[in-house]
């Protein structure tokens, strides 16, 4: 079930993490700014986050399982319609719905994987489940940049690489049940509710009768939990700087035959290799004090950040520098993920990770016209490693007052 949902979520982020590779393209032929791409970028982010605040839901009451697959299918049709597009609403609708669609997979499938997995094991599986959606990233930023390279031109960046999307999601189906009851197996033992949980209030794991109005406001009324959403919100504000405008700036102005393009994959490597490591540091050497390891990786992100801003572009430490970027900005997710149900129990994990996931989604599409509108305004699109910088040690600074 672990190598299943990994597999399909390898294909997801190449329907929605390719949009920077198009940027330099699209402004140049259909004479969008940076800015208003920006706008179209964080529309995509809005209603991702609108979807994950349902889509979690759904994933507690109906299954992950026909969500996530469906999401993929639908992902892969609305950026073949966004590849037609012409104008800047042609281009932002359709992107929008794939949003929506991208939704379906995260929680959902987070919820499949709290079904099968103890809470001893989370961090490290949501380490792995976060090493499949690293990957992606590399797989989405190869991808464009091969068409690039290619001189496919920007809507086949829209084309190309979905079709492994919707190879994804048919897999998925096929292979993955919901729960180890489905396939004859006893369900896992129940959770070890918080030390710190009122007595007055249901066991981690026994809300199985529970409506979604009763999840939801379970959720949002536990501090801890609203705490790390807010601290995953500077965290994604980060991550979606990084992926959407470090594209621009090794791109260039001189896109089709930019000479440093290559080095913006030592990003998404890195980020896989983070989540990968944070997740079995959060186990192992933290002892599930998820909150220490998502501090420290932010501090160590915000100063590789500003390293970052501070170096020449081109220079021969970009690449180990931006590498690790990658590896400590996106290497607290899994510990953030995890938090989920030993928050709140497995039987509300879904909807944990929806709402939490909405957070993130929120605060980094409010970063990305912010970032298109400073590289305007300054001319100088290096600027977006300041702005990560600043958010990582926002979170950084958040994340200990989960556990107070």
């Amino acid at each position: 079930m672990l190598l299943a949902t990994m597999f399909c979520y390898l294909f997801f982020y190449t329907g929605r993490q390719t949009f920077g590779f198009a940027i330099p393209g699209i402004e140049e032929e259909l004479g969008i700014s940076k800015t208003t791409l920006g706008w179209a970028s964080a529309v995509l982010l809005w209603s991702y986050a609108i979807g994950q605040s349902i889509n979690g839901n759904l994933g507690d009451k109906f299954g992950g399982r026909t969500l996530m697959s469906l999401g993929a299918v639908l992902s892969c049709g609305l950026n073949w319609l966004t590849s037609f597009g012409q104008s800047f609403l042609s281009l932002t609708i359709p992107w929008a719905a794939n949003g929506y669609a991208q939704s379906m997979g995260w929680a959902p499938g987070s919820r499949v994987l709290s079904n099968w997995w103890p809470q001893l094991e989370r961090g490290k599986v949501y380490g792995a489940y976060l090493f499949a959606a690293g990957m992606a990233s590399v797989l989405a930023f190869t991808t464009s940049t091969l068409i690039l390279e290619f001189d496919l031109g920007w809507r086949w960046i829209f084309r190309v690489p979905v079709l492994l999307l919707l190879i994804g999601g048919v897999t998925y189906y096929a292979v993955v049940r919901d729960q180890p009851e489905d396939l004859g197996f006893p369900p896992l033992p129940k959770d070890v509710p918080p030390a710190d949980t009122p007595p007055s209030r249901q066991s981690a794991d026994d809300c199985s009768t529970e409506s979604s109005w009763q999840r939801y406001r379970y959720v949002l009324s536990n501090p801890k939990f609203l705490i790390a959403s807010v601290a995953i919100g500077f965290q994604s504000m980060a991550r979606y700087g990084l992926l959407i405008w470090v594209p621009v700036h090794f791109l260039g102005d001189d896109w089709k035959n930019s000479d440093t393009k290559w080095m913006s994959l030592a990003l998404p490597i890195g980020m896989a290799l983070g989540a990968v490591t944070s997740g079995w540091l959060s186990d192992r050497v933290f002892h599930s004090n998820r909150c220490r390891v998502i501090s420290l990786f932010l501090f160590l992100a915000a100063a590789c950040s500003l390293s970052m801003y501070l170096l020449p572009k081109g220079h021969a430490l970009g690449i180990p520098l931006l590498l690790l970027t990658g590896f400590f900005a996106y290497g607290p997710q899994s510990a953030f993920w995890a938090l989920c149900p030993d928050l709140l129990g497995r039987e509300r994990s879904g909807t944990g990770t929806g709402v939490m996931n909405t957070f993130a989604y929120v605060f980094a599409g409010l970063g990305e016209p912010l970032i298109g509108w400073i590289i305007e305004s300054r001319g100088e699109t290096g600027i977006v490693f300041g702005v990560v910088a600043t958010a990582c040690f926002s979170g950084a600074i958040i994340a200990p007052l989960i556990r107070r």
